[in-house]
């Protein structure tokens, strides 16, 4: 009897437990941040800032830091402009912004039901019994939104921002106020209101081709990976023409913090927002207050004269739009790039036996450097990185390369982190791999540890937010890689299958990727490179992707004239120019022909 009710115990724990950890993940599907912190706290100890510093006199210390920090920014950068070194800004506006269109009821109503469930303080009610009770509340919420629409004035309430602090990096000493972020949390009805005013910008920005082609931070349908491909294809194709790419990544301090709001309107105003949403606009900057909170500890109110709100739903829409005239910088002296949102990166190609560094990017520099001063905008030359790419050989014969900069120099790394993936000098992405190997074995260390308390579908969610995700991030740029390199990241593939079919090691893996419905790696990647292919054929954005695609015209009449065939560019080693973005014309073709996509 003591054997049946202490077995019958554990069964009622283990069922509990799985009940527990299911509904937990479950609730949280598709939002792969709050998994994180849930894992998190299950699996490692809570890691957070010593008790001493929760205190009210901290947040107050940080609100100040924060205050004084952008403030010594501006001080340094007050100088006077080159104008040879800033050209004036020009921007073709076929039509003016000169009113806002007014939502209705209903277009509200779906705003509130799509928007993510979190509260702020300053939220009069639970943005949950807000959601709930949208019918009755929309109407009310429509005539707030419409009002400031219509005025252009942003009321003082929805102006002031919660400010939660996270730190920069896991790890990082709490106790150096420098190491920690400031997110702000704005009111529920603030969010909405900013959602209308931004889908409204991004039309006429669309409409009047004012977005830069090569900035890919939030715009629909381009994302880093898009970015990335860009950047490897024109590198790769460098290199295999046997030149040397030089790659800058230029790194800018506090850079939503310090934007200048009067500049801020300039901008606008020279992208063609008139009347009243310019109004709207000016009035959204002004009166903005802050203040730091920690747990139930707060700081004193604070004025915000300066930057966007990180966190809000316009602030990096508008810091798109206050970086528009750097493109017109690069492309004067002939310099590639591309940008995301403060991410931007610079590249050139040139001969490996020719003066280094270019003249041109030597000039680039102090222009770039001289128009981030006059718009206040601080690069930090300590965390600038400098990549040499090409093949082993010419990598090889550079020697004591570096870059003047100011009153230092810049001096090549031997690798550096792009948007979350780790560039090489031959572009080999071994470093990048083996990132991930790491980072995947860790969490499926922590979800073996949980497996007998989760169901099948739990584990599987869990599989797919922090296993799944990293393998196919930007999975398209490992194409052509030696089928050795991508072993690392199939043999991970095939632990998180075991874990989730409860699958011993002795049993062959294949049957079960087939059950899971899992494409192996290679494939994974295939699969990729065809979407972007097909999208790029149909000239979906971006369109930088597009004008690497070229339909084949033939000369005279075919029979197959009907049939959609690509111009595929020839390459010179299979490592380097085998591998570009181009070539995929070849891959697409061949796959379209086998499973009929033609």
């Amino acid at each position: 009897m003591y054997t049946s009710h202490l077995s019958h115990y554990k069964d009622s724990i283990s069922k509990a437990k799985t009940a527990y950890y299911s509904t937990l993940i479950n609730t949280r599907e598709g939002n792969s941040k709050a998994l994180f912190s849930l894992l998190s706290k299950i699996t490692q100890p809570t890691n957070q800032l010593p008790p001493h510093l929760y205190s009210s006199d901290f947040c107050d210390t940080l609100a100040s830091f924060f205050n004084s920090k952008i403030e010594n920014i501006h001080h340094e950068l007050l100088v006077n402009p080159d104008p040879d070194l800033a050209p004036p800004i020009l921007f073709n506006t076929h039509h003016s912004f000169l009113s806002f269109s007014l939502p209705s009821v209903n277009e509200t109503a779906e705003l509130i039901k799509h928007s993510k469930s979190s509260t702020s303080q300053l939220d009069p009610l639970p943005t949950v019994l807000v959601k709930a009770t949208f019918p009755s509340l929309s109407p009310l919420i429509t005539n707030v939104i419409q009002s400031s629409l219509t005025t252009g004035i942003v009321p003082t309430s929805l102006k002031k921002a919660a400010v939660t602090l996270i730190l920069k990096k896991p790890g990082l000493d709490p106790s150096k106020l420098n190491n920690f972020r400031p997110i702000s949390n704005l009111p529920f009805i603030s969010k909405i209101l900013e959602k209308n005013v931004a889908e409204q910008l991004r039309i006429h920005l669309s409409q009047n081709n004012l977005y830069e082609q090569f900035q890919s931070g939030f715009r629909p349908l381009h994302s880093t990976e898009t970015a990335l491909l860009k950047i490897s294809n024109d590198l790769l194709l460098a290199a295999d023409s046997g030149l040397l790419s030089i790659l800058l990544l230029l790194d800018l301090s506090s850079a939503f913090d310090a934007i200048s709001h009067t500049i801020l309107l300039d901008r606008l105003s020279a992208i063609g927002i008139r009347n009243i949403p310019l109004n709207w606009f000016h009035s959204y900057f002004s009166g903005r207050t802050q203040f730091i909170q920690l747990k139930q500890f707060t700081s004193h109110t604070v004025p915000v004269t300066t930057g966007v709100p990180q966190g809000s739903v316009l602030g990096a829409l508008l810091f798109i739009i206050y970086l528009l005239p750097l493109g017109q910088i690069l492309r004067k002296y002939k310099i590639h790039f591309h940008c995301y949102a403060d991410d931007t990166q610079l590249y050139i190609s040139t001969k490996p036996n020719s003066s280094l560094p270019p003249t041109s990017l030597t000039e680039c520099l102090l222009a770039i450097k001289s128009w981030f001063t006059t718009n206040f905008l601080k690069l930090n030359n300590d965390k600038t990185e400098l990549l040499l790419i090409g093949t082993k050989s010419v990598i090889n014969s550079i020697q004591n390369f570096s870059i003047p900069f100011e009153t230092s120099s810049i001096s090549p790394s031997p690798q550096v982190k792009s948007l979350g993936v780790i560039l090489d000098s031959t572009l080999s992405f071994t470093s990048h791999i083996n990132s991930i190997t790491r980072s995947a074995y860790f969490h499926l260390r922590s979800i073996r540890r949980l497996r007998p308390s989760l169901s099948l579908h739990s584990t599987a969610v869990m599989v797919h937010s922090f296993v799944t995700s990293r393998l196919d991030y930007c999975n398209s740029l490992l194409f052509g890689l030696p089928q050795k390199t991508l072993s690392k990241l199939q043999y991970v593939q095939n632990s998180a299958a075991r874990i989730i079919s409860l699958t011993p090691s002795s049993h062959h893996i294949t049957p079960v990727l087939q059950q899971l419905h899992w494409l192996p790696i290679t494939h994974r990647i295939t699969y990729t490179i065809l979407i972007l292919t097909f999208k790029s054929i149909h000239n979906l954005p971006p369109s930088y992707l597009s004008d690497l695609v070229h339909v084949a015209i033939p000369t005279r009449t075919l029979r197959s004239s009907s049939s959609l065939h690509l111009d595929v560019p020839t390459a010179r080693l299979v490592t380097m120019g085998g591998r570009a973005a181009e070539q995929l014309n070849a891959l697409y073709l061949r796959t379209s022909e086998t499973s009929g996509l033609s």
